[in-house]
């Protein structure tokens, strides 16, 4: 009654011995390789015609006309070409990749054999190795076959076509499940748990059995195609597959036909929960049928899990639009457990690895490594974090052999499992996902196991169980789910919305966490997981909410209970000591706006208080997204955690698409900068005795006040009189890109005036009407002056302009100077009484390194603000006008200021020798002007210098070093303060 046992790999061997014995004689192409090609197959326990392995299948050949056949075509995996004895190989090769042209995308191979009986050449084609030796010696080299026993080498690679494709395919079989009702919620039309349950369960079958989980191969292609052509009884069929899957061998009944008889007890109660079972059409057969003979063995569960969510979550044209594009890239999940925790353990593998107790310690440490993504979704990050430490423990085992140690299956020695590794989601169907996810990649990696140890393997049944629940990870006590003492690392991606966008649940769950912190509605969603940590590693719950006690479900595939080995999470555990939370460590991947600008000092202020510390970071970087019309996320990661690690890691980027840069870094703050912990108030004055700093005018005018040159022509042509009301109007894009605009200007104007101006009069009404129809109290309260501005900023004389918003590809943030006659709006930033000096300091690199490090940002471009960035600046020791009559310290620093003056009016004067380009154009990376360029870095030479009037000029290595030194000046600027 037991299922079938999968061959194990010497079996396989011995297989491949008496094949090369039988064929060592065989010459003839036509006669003989069609059988050849069959015993070749049987080698591996493979049935061809149940694989679904053609002989002759015709294709267009590329380059030359009609259809030609080819020899062996598995579609997806394998194209073989074969030959009469002594044939070229390589001639044989050509004409295999011939037929690609003919072969649609989704079946072309992944591996060539050529052979002409004597010889067998293996080509892989996505990783270029070739392999070629005699028949012979294929037992020597049968492991470079195991694909067609389903011992697949999985490489995770981004928008993997067969990941897409293998998505397409379940999303078909979805859809038409879905058109017929089966288990579709009546509320939203959309899949409801059963039709979820129901695909999750199909999925691990598919993948059963193309990997070898059932055993023989194959074997629930069989089951179906056995199924009538007309789909009635392939649901029946289906759902007694299901039951069996779910009972023990030796409770079976005894008369259960074969078809199903072959199938092992899976357990994990993946299958324990009873479903209705589905009606299948022959379309709907037909399209399970094509997910059956898909090479289920080549997916990445860490991709395709977030794809896969797209089944349910979009309907069949925005799926195939967005397939690759929404999922986090392994190279980014590398980024957070890399300094998280992998490059250590692989550090200290290399420590210990000549020792022999201290690898067997080693090992144990593995197996009680717990993680914890509260935030999980599909289980990418588990995914990764679980097949990472499978293969350090392949390493670990690969170093045991070295001493002798030897054991009798592969079945012992590996103990990194599943039950590791925790996940809270909000959604019921992704948890599912991510439970399944992680079996998949145990399965893969047992695999990769066994190839090491020569035998087959596969821990069934599934008495481990990965510890997904679905809940509200803001609104629940992580403590209730998984103890202090038996965790060690929390990561993951939490959700992406800024404060501006939350829903009313996102914004009531984000105040039930963060209600007692002081100006928390200012902080991104991202910023209450941050908090829950801070809760968990503190022990302390003051100035947060409580967490909600209600009881939170597993992500459950059946019924009522617990999977075998996991703690009741329902139980109230003992709170563990300090030292436990003390040695946890967290990294989140998160928006940059955590960062940088206003909510810095929000989140870290409170972080901060309950001891927390960043142990790695990596400063912004594009988090891109390939969906069309989807803007890329500008993204930072933070490693955080109690203990103050000496030794800390920086990641830098050039740009942020760029390869990270590392630097060792004795602290990193808030800022992400190698500096003291310091936060920087929204101070409402500048630090230092500068001009003060302020928005342009905000009309709240519909726009009925503003005009193109040509409207304004058009309004003065029928109303001349307006003329000398009418003054230019400058907002950021206007700056920056010469655009002209103009603002009629009534505030001033004498209402004797304004009586014979019709046509001005019909726009102040205008701007009554709007304002009176206002949903905001303190406008309607404007329109009883409507002439006037909602904000006015007029200065009498010259006035330095900043814009708001700037791109990050500039060098420097265009800057400059207007006059009054010019009216600025309120997308610019105005400095009043500004001189050269002060125009030469904010344009200059050491300016700009502290808009980088603490400017905040939209999307990456540089959003400027008054409170944060201008009057927290730390200016030089000679901004206050020094007297050059004085002592040699005041004559020194009147000598520094001049010299930043000449060299500010030398930048000024290189632009005016550019009198056609915009400012945008001129401080464009790509075309701005090398005299321009020349005269910035004198600029810069000059600021540095009055920065260390005792020492001259200084150099900095880059923006780091700059920002560096400007927060240690800073902390000694504020130090009377305090």
């Amino acid at each position: 009654m037991n299922a079938p046992t999968r061959l194990t790999w010497a079996d396989i061997r011995a297989r491949a011995v008496a094949f090369a014995r039988d064929w060592a004689d065989a010459g003839s192409e036509r006669a003989e390789a069609q059988t050849f090609w069959n015993e070749f197959l049987a080698v591996f326990g493979v049935h061809r015609r149940r694989a679904q392995v053609v002989f002759e299948r015709a294709a267009a050949r590329f380059g030359r006309p009609g259809m030609g056949r080819i020899d062996v075509f598995w579609p997806g995996l394998l194209l073989g070409e074969h030959k009469s004895a002594g044939a070229d190989l390589a001639a044989a090769y050509t004409q295999a990749t011939d037929y690609f042209a003919g072969i649609p995308d989704h079946e072309l191979p992944r591996y060539v054999v050529v052979s002409d009986f004597a010889r067998i050449r293996l080509y892989d084609l996505e990783t270029g190795r070739q392999d070629e030796f005699p028949l012979g010696a294929l037992a020597r080299h049968i492991e470079r076959f195991g694909f067609i026993a389903g011992y697949a080498d999985v490489r995770v690679r981004d928008e993997d076509p067969l990941n897409i494709r293998a998505v397409e395919l379940l999303g078909a079989l979805h859809d038409a499940l879905r058109r017929d009702g089966y288990g579709v919620d009546p509320a939203t039309g959309r899949a409801g748990h059963g039709l979820q349950l129901y695909l999750v369960r199909l999925l691990f079958c598919l993948f059963a059995d193309d990997t070898g989980i059932f055993s023989p191969k194959d074997s629930f292609l069989d089951l179906i195609e056995h199924s009538d052509d007309d789909g009635a009884d392939t649901g029946t069929a289906l759902a007694e597959l299901f039951q069996v899957l779910d009972t023990k061998s030796e409770l079976r009944q005894q008369h259960l036909r074969d078809l199903l008889r072959v199938f092992p007890h899976v357990n994990g109660r993946l299958f324990e929960e009873p479903l209705p079972i589905a009606q299948f059409t022959a379309g709907t057969r037909a399209l399970l049928l094509d997910c059956c003979r898909f090479q289920w063995a080549a997916i990445s569960p860490a991709i395709f899990g977030a794809m896969f969510q797209k089944v349910i979550d979009l309907d069949a044209r925005e799926r195939r639009r967005q397939l690759g594009a929404h999922y986090t890239s392994e190279a980014n999940i590398l980024k957070v457990i890399g300094p998280l925790f992998l490059d250590e353990l692989r550090a200290e593998f290399e420590s210990v690895k000549q020792n022999q107790n201290r690898l067997f310690e080693f090992h144990k440490k593995l197996r009680a490594l717990n993680f914890l993504d509260p935030a999980c979704g599909c289980g990418n990050f588990l995914v990764v974090t679980y097949r990472e430490l499978r293969r350090l423990e392949l390493d670990v085992l690969r170093a045991a052999a070295a001493f002798g140690h030897a054991t009798a299956h592969v079945f012992d020695a590996v103990q990194v499992n599943v039950d590791q590794f925790h996940g809270i989601e909000l959604e019921e169907f992704p948890a599912q996902v991510a439970q399944l996810a992680l079996w998949l990649t145990d399965h893969q990696m047992n695999l990769e196991a066994g190839r090491e140890f020569g035998e087959y393997f596969a821990r069934l049944p599934l008495d481990k169980a990965p510890n997904i629940r679905v809940g509200n990870a803001l609104r629940l006590d992580w403590e209730d789910f998984v103890p202090p003492q038996r965790l060690n690392y929390i990561l993951g991606n939490p959700p992406f919305i800024g404060a501006k966008f939350m829903d009313d649940t996102q914004r009531k769950d984000f105040a039930y966490v963060a209600g007692g912190v002081a100006n928390a509605g200012l902080l991104d969603y991202v910023a209450g997981w941050y908090f829950k940590a801070a809760q968990y590693l503190s022990g302390s719950k003051e100035g947060f909410a409580s967490p909600d006690k209600r009881q939170f479900q597993d992500a459950r595939f059946a019924g009522k209970g617990k999977a075998p080995g996991i703690e009741d999470i329902f139980v109230t555990l003992e709170r563990q000591d300090d030292a436990a939370r003390e040695r946890i460590r967290c990294a989140f991947v998160s928006t940059n706006s955590i960062s940088q600008g206003e909510q810095v000092g929000v989140l870290w202020s409170e972080l901060y208080r309950r001891g927390l510390h960043i142990q790695f970071a990596h400063r912004t970087f594009r988090w891109t997204n390939e969906a069309p019309g989807k803007a890329a996320v500008h993204c930072v990661i933070l490693g955080f955690g109690r203990e103050d690690l000496p030794h800390k890691r920086l990641f830098d980027y050039a740009k942020p698409d760029a390869v990270p840069h590392e630097h060792a870094a004795s602290h990193i703050n808030a800022y992400l900068a190698d500096a003291p912990e310091i936060l920087l108030d929204r101070r409402g004055h500048p630090l230092c005795p500068v001009p003060e700093i302020g928005i342009g005018n905000k009309p709240i005018d519909g726009g009925h006040y503003l005009f193109t040159t040509d409207e304004k022509t058009a309004f003065l042509a029928r109303e001349p009189q307006a003329a000398p009301y009418f003054r230019r109007w400058i907002g950021a894009d206007e700056f920056l890109n010469g655009y002209e605009r103009w603002c009629l200007w009534l505030g001033e104007c004498p209402p004797q005036v304004l009586a014979h101006l019709p046509l001005a009069r019909e726009r102040v009404e205008a701007v009554r009407a709007l304002r009176l129809a206002s949903k905001s109290a303190p406008t309607r309260k404007l329109a009883a002056t409507p002439a006037r501005f909602h904000v006015e900023n007029m200065p009498a004389g010259p006035y330095l302009v900043v814009p708001e918003v700037s791109s990050e590809r500039r060098a420097y943030i265009p800057i400059g100077f207007l006059g009054p006659d010019t009216l600025c709006s309120n997308l610019v930033k105005i400095v009043p009484n500004a001189t050269l000096y002060h125009f030469g300091v904010l344009h200059c690199a050491m300016h700009m390194a502290w808009v980088r490090y603490v400017c905040g940002r939209l999307k990456s471009d540089y959003r400027y603000s008054a409170q944060i960035v201008y009057n927290n600046f730390p200016w030089p020791g000679i901004t206050a006008q020094p007297d050059a009559t004085g002592d040699d310290a005041q004559a020194r620093a009147a000598e520094l200021r001049a010299t930043i003056e000449q060299a500010a009016q030398a930048v000024l004067d290189a632009r005016a020798g550019f009198p056609g380009a915009t400012l945008a154009q001129l401080y464009d990376p790509l075309t701005m002007p090398a005299a321009l360029l020349r005269a910035h870095q004198a600029l810069d030479r000059a600021v540095d210098a009055a920065y260390r009037p005792d020492g001259g000029a200084r150099s900095y290595a880059g923006d780091a070093q700059r920002v560096a030194f400007l927060f240690t000046r800073y902390a000694a600027l504020i130090a009377p303060l305090a």
